[in-house]
């Protein structure tokens, strides 16, 4: 046999291998059929969005969105707990089918992941202390100012580009550690969403948010590149429960109101 004959049945062979090796590659919806199951990669504290509640069951907007969701496939929703710089790796790396979280579709985070349309949307806010001064987001734009936040989050990023002068202090673990270096005096000031701190508010004396909105986000779910089926199932999840209202319910008893603290805290 001649060299060109050799070099192109090696060739060719190769490219049959890589089709039927990708014709049997599982996607994540079939895995999600085949085992009855669905994992969703949660943050570890984050009301009203993923929470443990006072009789010790994980909720939240996001969960019961995803418990919703679950339930009308008919499958087992497994909840994976993760601080919040590990929900990322933990869907790249294929122990979650997706992220159910208040987490902003940025361009960079879509460098590895994929964001459905957006689920609800959210206000930046500042907060800080009773009594510190501030009465505006904009008094913060100060040297000697310290802003917290929580680590790798999109409102770590509002305050490089809309507080550069102040100093940044990042906190691993949700907003409640940003909350909480505040109410303890370790930042003077903090940056999260509207509905995460009116929960605060209504349990810790003393919070107060500042004046003005420092950006309104669309939040998302995420799949990895490859679980296209799952991402446009989540997408028509999404405008199914907006046409028939659940999705609005669930936005209204969460978001929009602390009405959830009666039944959760």
């Amino acid at each position: 046999m001649k060299l060109k004959t050799l070099v192109t049945s090696a060739v060719g062979g190769a490219w049959l291998a890589l089709l039927a090796t990708a014709s049997v590659a599982e996607t994540t919806m079939e895995k999600i059929v085949r085992t009855g199951e669905m994992t969703i990669a949660v943050q570890t504290q984050g009301p009203p969005v993923s929470f443990i509640n006072k009789d010790g069951v994980r909720t939240g907007l996001a969960i019961e969105i995803a418990r919703m969701m679950a339930a009308d496939m008919e499958v087992e929703l497994i909840i994976q707990d993760y601080d919040w710089k590990g929900l990322i790796p933990a869907l790249s790396s294929g122990k979650a089918d997706f992220i159910a979280a208040d987490m902003t579709p940025t361009a960079k985070r879509h460098m590895q992941i994929v964001f459905t349309e957006p689920v609800f949307y959210s206000e930046t806010i500042a907060f800080a202390m009773e009594g510190s001064g501030y009465s505006k987001w904009q008094d913060l734009n100060n040297e000697g100012i310290s802003v917290a936040a929580t680590q790798a989050s999109s409102w770590a990023d509002t305050a490089r580009k809309l507080l550069p002068n102040a100093e940044l202090k990042e906190f691993s673990g949700g907003t409640a550690q940003a909350v909480q270096a505040v109410v303890s005096g370790r930042a003077n000031s903090g940056l999260s969403d509207k509905a995460t701190i009116a929960g605060f508010m209504s349990s810790i004396d003393g919070i107060v948010v500042l004046e003005g909105e420092l950006a309104q986000e669309p939040l998302g779910f995420a799949t990895r590149p490859d679980s296209m089926h799952l991402l446009l199932a989540l997408d028509n999840y999404v405008r199914l429960i907006q046409a028939d209202g659940r999705l609005q319910q669930q936005v209204d008893y969460w978001w929009n109101s602390t009405a959830w603290e009666a039944d959760h805290k």
